[in-house]
């Protein structure tokens, strides 16, 4: 989601194709209740960050599986990780998130208190 700002179009316009299929990349990412619980465990942590070790407890999955589920959110872009040493440190993408934000309220902005185009006026 390489858009720094998103704003849904004026009535009769929608998403470009470009945009959806970036953001269907991350929608599909936090999809899965695991990678979503991942990107929550990160979050909660101080700074937004934490090492697989700091946040693979909760979870009854083997560690390659939570690093393949960290590695699906980084491709999205909903995280970025740094190598420290042995290990690597996971950063939630706090613009990402806030980009998703702005598309969900502004889709749900763009419907309220307008009439639907299949309903028959009373």
């Amino acid at each position: 989601m390489s858009k720094q700002g998103l704003f849904v179009p004026a009535v009769g316009r929608g998403l470009g194709a470009e945009d959806a299929t970036e953001f269907s990349s991350a929608l599909k990412a936090l999809g899965d209740p695991v990678r979503l619980r991942l990107l929550s465990e990160v979050a909660s942590h101080p700074g937004g960050e934490a090492c697989v070790c700091d946040i693979s407890g909760p979870f009854e999955l083997s560690q390659p599986t939570i690093s393949h589920h960290l590695k699906v959110l980084r491709e999205a872009g909903m995280v970025s990780s740094e190598r420290r040493g042995s290990w690597v440190y996971y950063r939630v993408n706090t613009g990402a998130l806030s980009r998703l934000a702005d598309l969900l309220g502004g889709l749900a902005a763009a419907v309220v208190g307008e009439p639907r185009s299949c309903e028959v006026p009373e």
